[in-house]
C-alpha cells in the first residue's frame, strides 16, 4: 500500500469521522430538547446504531458516489484526497458556526471542484451526477411533506383514541426504537458515501482493478461515523432541537420515525441523500402540521442558505486543496 493511498485513507476517515459529529445532531437533536435523554445515553443508543447499518443494508449508495459519479479508472488519487479535504473544510466551518449544512452536499461540491481542476470536468459522468443531485434535493422536500402528514395522522389517532397525558409516556419510550431505526439507517446512507471514496482511491492506485467495496472499508468506515457520532456536534444539536421550535415528545417520535423512513429507502435503492436536509425538512414539516407560526423560519432559512452555498463553496476549497496536494506529491515524489 503506497504513502498516497495512505494519505487518502487518513482523510477519508477524517471526514467519515467529521460526518458522524457533524450529523449526530441531526439524529438526536429531538431525544435531547424533547427531554426524553440525557445527551450522552442519546448518543450512546445512535452510536450502537451507526455502527451496525453499514453492515446491514448494501452497499448501493457508495457505488453511487464513488462509480456511478466518477470512475476511479480516471481520475488520480490527489485528486480524491482534494475532495475529501474541501468537504472536511467545509464541514469544519460549518460546525464553528453551528449551522448544520450537508456533508453529503459538501463531499459532492468536493468531487466536482476537484475532478474540474484535477482531471477535468469530462471525466464527470453526468447522468451519475444529476441522478445524486436530484436524490440531494428532492429528499428534504420528501421529509418535510412526509413529517407534515404522519405529524397529523399523529395528532389525530391521539384525538380520535382520546389519549390523555400518559401518551407522551408512550412517545418517550417509542423514541428508543425511532432513534435507533434513524441512526441505522444514517449509518447505512452516510458511511457508504466514505466506502466509495476509499474505494474509488483503491481503484486509481490499482490496488484493485474493479470498484467492489473491501470488508475492511466498511469496517472502518462504520467505525469513524459511529466515532464521530459518539463525540456529538452540540453546536448543531442547538440549533436543530431548540431553534426551530418548541419540541415536544410526540414531535420527536414522529420525526424520528419519518426520517429513518426517507433515509432507509433512499439508501436501499442506492440514493445519497443528506441526513441533515432531510431531518430539517421532517422537523420543520412536523412543527408547521399544527400551526405554521410555531416554525421560527428565519433559522430555516439561514438552513437553506447553507444547503445552497454548500456545493459551490466546497468545490472551490477541493479546487484550491488540490493544488496544494499536488504541490505535495511534486515535493515528495508522489503521484500526480
Amino acid at each position: 500500500m503506497t504513502i498516497s493511498l495512505i494519505i487518502l485513507i487518513i482523510a477519508a476517515v477524517v471526514f467519515d469521522f467529521m460526518n458522524g459529529f457533524h450529523d449526530s445532531s441531526n439524529i438526536v437533536a429531538t431525544m435531547i430538547s424533547s427531554r426524553t435523554f440525557r445527551p450522552r445515553v442519546a448518543l450512546a443508543i445512535v452510536t450502537i446504531g451507526e455502527v451496525t447499518g453499514p453492515f446491514l443494508f448494501g452497499v448501493a449508495v457508495a457505488k453511487a458516489v464513488g462509480h456511478n459519479v466518477v470512475s476511479g479508472e480516471t481520475i488520480t488519487v490527489a485528486v480524491v484526497i482534494a475532495a475529501l479535504l474541501g468537504a472536511i473544510a467545509w464541514n469544519i466551518l460549518t460546525w464553528w458556526k453551528g449551522i448544520p449544512s450537508s456533508s453529503s452536499h459538501a463531499l459532492i461540491g468536493g468531487i466536482i471542484g476537484a475532478v474540474t481542476v484535477g482531471s477535468g470536468f469530462e471525466h464527470i459522468k453526468m447522468a451519475g451526477l444529476q441522478t445524486v443531485l436530484v436524490a440531494l434535493f428532492i429528499s428534504p422536500i420528501i421529509g418535510l411533506l412526509v413529517g407534515f402528514f404522519l405529524q397529523r395522522l399523529v395528532l389525530k389517532s391521539l384525538v380520535l383514541f382520546r389519549a390523555g397525558p400518559k401518551a407522551n409516556s408512550f412517545f418517550r419510550v417509542g423514541q428508543v426504537f425511532t432513534a435507533l431505526g434513524l441512526a441505522l439507517s444514517h449509518g447505512t446512507n452516510d458511511a457508504q458515501k466514505t466506502m466509495g471514496m476509499i474505494t474509488m482511491g483503491l481503484v486509481a492506485t490499482g490496488f484493485q482493478s474493479e470498484f467492489l467495496v473491501p470488508w475492511w472499508v466498511m469496517l472502518i468506515s462504520a467505525a469513524a461515523i459511529g466515532a464521530g457520532t459518539a463525540a456529538g456536534g452540540y453546536r448543531l444539536i442547538k440549533t436543530l432541537g431548540f431553534k426551530l421550535y418548541k419540541i415536544w415528545p410526540i414531535h420527536a417520535f414522529s420525526s424520528q420515525f419519518a426520517s429513518a423512513s426517507v433515509i432507509m429507502t433512499a439508501a436501499l435503492v442506492g440514493g445519497p441523500v443528506s441526513t441533515t436536509q432531510v431531518v430539517s425538512g421532517v422537523i420543520l414539516g412536523a412543527g408547521a402540521s399544527e400551526s405554521v407560526r410555531k416554525v421560527r423560519w428565519q433559522i430555516a432559512r439561514n438552513i437553506v442558505t447553507a444547503w445552497v452555498l454548500t456545493i459551490p463553496a466546497a468545490g472551490a476549497m477541493a479546487a484550491v486543496s488540490y493544488f496544494v496536494v499536488k504541490f505535495f506529491f511534486d515535493i515528495f515524489g508522489g503521484p500526480a
